[in-house]
């Protein structure tokens, strides 16, 4: 009876052991595509991890986040997600994430990590990073009688601007005013190139209601005078084509615009010139790695997130896609990397003077708090005092 119960007991230690180790991750990567070199690091994960297996599921960006919190809001969610930034706030917020892990080793450029901080506590692992610059049409610029060198200031901008419209055809500058998530952006590059900030990313307070603000504003305002007709009705992607069409001198953009301008422009790359409370910045924009609470595989799902967004596989997503890189390689212990010459100065050397995209729970208030004021004063319907006022009084209700 003994020998039966001991041979009991080891069958269900065995079988314990053996359902302990088969375990799976089901790992949603938004996007459509797995790339090979996260296919790399999921087979060596495995490797590295018997008896543990990873569902990586490509699914559309369209689909993709709301399928993530869907399955997590019902109780059965994925270990791990490649989704915005933008959704950090509200996964956390809702107690469907555990904080990341993010170790010493990897070196972010100066301030990514406040992309993915709130108040404090880091929510995802950075995985793709854009920043803006200024985008310059010399011949425009040259035919308008003025030298095309990169306005470093507001005013230096303004004034080539000026010239491009007294002097040509075209306007001066591209200026994004839909009711549209990039409006936001374009109008926080400026912001962040004045010394402005939205949200402190430690303490969560509100700063939008600042000189900064109405300086950035006012300045937003007088651009529609040599911008391209009807602001309103434009988004930023859209102003590429204005640009193509050499009807705008200049825009902001990402350095993916680069290759889908004309191959026949000349055209001339710059940092988004400085304010006069600030110096250049740009706005910081991530996507992240997430790991879910209540998979029951969070401590495998740090593992993973933390090999994903590092060393060689992070280096390929960065330079393959054509983005700002999101680490500081040459800190690391990597040479001739891809970011050292080219367009690329101007995407990197601002960095560290820019700012997170907001995160709040809900985004699209946030994009409404901005859409408004920005229409605002385009359309000329309040002054920047009020318009300012107005969006740090909506900004702390969407809080």
């Amino acid at each position: 009876m003994k020998l039966m119960n001991l041979t009991m007991g080891a069958l269900l230690l065995s079988g314990t052991a053996m359902s302990a180790q088969a375990e799976e991750l089901h790992f949603i990567m938004c996007g459509g595509e797995v790339r090979e070199a996260d296919q790399a690091v999921v087979d060596q994960f495995e490797a590295d991890h018997d008896g543990v297996t990873v569902n990586l599921e490509a699914v559309p960006w369209g689909t993709c986040q709301d399928k993530s919190l869907t399955l997590a809001a019902a109780g059965d969610p994925p270990s791990i997600a490649y989704m915005g930034s933008r959704t950090l706030r509200q996964l956390a917020n809702n107690d469907l994430i555990v904080a990341a892990d993010i170790q010493e080793d990897v070196i972010y450029q100066d301030g990514v990590l406040n992309t993915v901080t709130i108040e404090g506590t880091q929510w995802g692992y950075p995985h793709a990073f854009s920043t803006k610059a200024l985008y310059i049409n010399c011949d425009i610029v040259e035919e308008s009688g003025q030298e095309c060198v990169a306005p470093t200031t507001w005013a230096e901008m303004s004034a080539m601007a000026q010239g491009v419209v007294d002097n040509t055809d075209a306007a001066g500058v591209g200026l994004a005013g839909k009711d549209f998530d990039n409006t936001m952006h374009q109008f926080l590059n400026y912001l962040y190139s004045n010394g402005g900030v939205v949200i402190d990313p430690v303490t969560g307070e509100n700063m939008l209601d600042s000189q900064q603000t109405r300086e950035t504003l006012e300045f937003y305002g007088s651009l529609v005078a040599v911008a391209q007709e009807g602001p309103t009705a434009w988004e930023r992607d859209q102003l590429k084509d204005l640009f193509n069409d050499g009807q705008i001198a200049m825009y902001v953009q990402g350095p993916w615009g680069h290759g889908q301008h004309n191959e026949d422009i000349n055209q001339l790359v710059a940092p988004v010139p400085a304010g006069p409370s600030g110096e250049s910045g740009t706005i910081l924009i991530t996507d992240s790695i997430v790991v879910f609470k209540g998979s029951g595989h969070e401590e495998l799902a740090h593992d993973l997130a933390q090999r994903i967004t590092s060393g060689d596989s992070q280096y390929d997503l960065d330079s393959s896609w054509g983005l700002t890189p999101i680490l500081d390689y040459e800190a690391m212990g990597m040479t001739d990397v891809y970011y050292k010459d080219g367009i690329w100065p101007n995407f990197t050397a601002t960095i560290s003077t820019g700012g997170p995209e907001p995160l709040l729970e809900d985004f699209k208030s946030l994009q409404s708090v901005f859409t408004n004021m920005i229409q605002g004063i385009i359309l000329e319907d309040d002054t920047v005092d009020n318009l300012v006022t107005i969006a740090g009084e909506e900004l702390e209700e969407a809080l």
